[in-house]
């Protein structure tokens, strides 16, 4: 099944917002796609495509300094946290 673009942008746009009401929380990958009601997988990657435009960025250790194997959790960055402070 393809996803239209003008889709796949509003999809975006939910990542964003939910990434900006938990900031500044790093959110796991399974969790933002239970939030959007998405796959993981599909989850995933829209959130690396969100990755290399620079508006979020991969956490890849715990909180202990540890790296996940296979996990990945996921914080808005700072040029996209402004750029939402000022629309609201």
């Amino acid at each position: 099944m393809k996803v239209s673009q003008e889709k796949k942008n509003k999809i975006l746009e939910q990542i964003l917002a939910f990434l900006y009401t938990s900031s500044p929380k790093p959110i796991f990958t399974s969790h933002i796609a239970k939030e959007i009601a998405r796959d993981e997988e599909f989850t995933k990657k829209l959130l690396i495509e969100l990755k290399t435009k620079g508006l979020v960025y991969e956490v890849k250790k715990n909180p202990k300094g540890k790296f996940y194997k296979k996990r990945s959790r996921w914080i808005l960055s700072d040029k996209a946290y402004k750029s939402y402070q000022e629309l609201l």
